[in-house]
């Protein structure tokens, strides 16, 4: 299947600082690619894969699961620590859940986390309902472009494949389970008014993981896909401040361009 206009993935060679970014369930690359391109322009060597299933059809999404989205961004960390001195990663709702993962297995090899709206559990009463409706369903309504922002859209899936939610219900459970194994600094920024991760998400992680160096940010003017909102320059500028801070080098001439 080809895929949708604007949701392909993204790369861009730049310096000895990588950046890894993790888009959404049923999302796209096109969630994050502001933010990725915002980060090429600051001369960051930057990944935005494209996650298997997504940005094609959602019925192409059904065959998939956790450990194919997963076994992806692990494989572009791979490629950038092989290209770079260091490597950040970040990930929106399902990837920051991804970025917890990562982190968690990888240890020092992730230099340091920023999450927007990351997700960590599958809520309402339709959850628990999961393992059997999805055999008598196929899916159900979707949840992409929950945005403030007037004129502002995700380019996503308008339905719910149910064997992939039943997949990422089991997938927030093992990452849940790991997050004591996360040490790395880390940046959470996420939105009060969010009508698909309740911000005790956000709380929870902040809550169980073991890292010290920790930064909490509102984004109190955005919805979900706060990257594509009027928050998006926030996440982008502290994000970026958050990397010059861990890795001085970026910015500094004959460094950002890997010289």
């Amino acid at each position: 299947m080809p895929v949708l206009p604007g949701a392909e993935p993204y790369r861009h060679e730049g310096g000895e600082v990588g950046v890894l970014l993790c888009h959404g369930f049923t999302g796209s690359p096109q969630s994050l690619r502001p933010w990725a391109e915002y980060l090429a322009e600051r001369g960051l060597t930057v990944s935005l894969p494209l996650l298997p299933g997504h940005g094609t059809r959602w019925e192409d999404m059904q065959v998939t699961g956790w450990q194919d989205w997963y076994a992806e961004v692990e494989r572009e960390l791979r490629s950038l620590l092989e290209r770079c001195e260091r490597v950040f990663v970040f990930g929106l709702s399902m990837g920051g859940a991804l970025a917890l993962r990562l982190a968690a297995k990888h240890g020092d090899a992730v230099a340091g986390l920023v999450l927007v709206n990351p997700g960590n559990k599958v809520h309402g009463l339709a959850a628990h309902a999961l393992p059997v409706a999805r055999h008598l369903v196929p899916s159900t309504k979707g949840i992409v472009s929950d945005i403030a922002k007037p004129g502002s859209e995700e380019i996503g899936y308008h339905r719910i494949p149910l064997h992939a939610a039943h997949s990422l219900r089991r997938f927030f459970r093992v990452v849940d389970a790991e997050l004591p194994q996360v040490t790395q600094p880390l940046v959470v920024l996420h939105s009060p008014r969010d009508h698909v991760v309740p911000p005790a998400d956000s709380a929870r992680i902040l809550g169980r993981v073991s890292s010290t160096d920790v930064t909490e940010i509102l984004l109190e003017q955005s919805y979900h896909v706060a990257t594509l909102d009027h928050d998006a320059d926030r996440i982008f500028e502290e994000s970026h401040a958050f990397i010059g801070r861990l890795a001085p080098s970026v910015g500094k001439e004959g460094t950002a361009t890997g010289g």
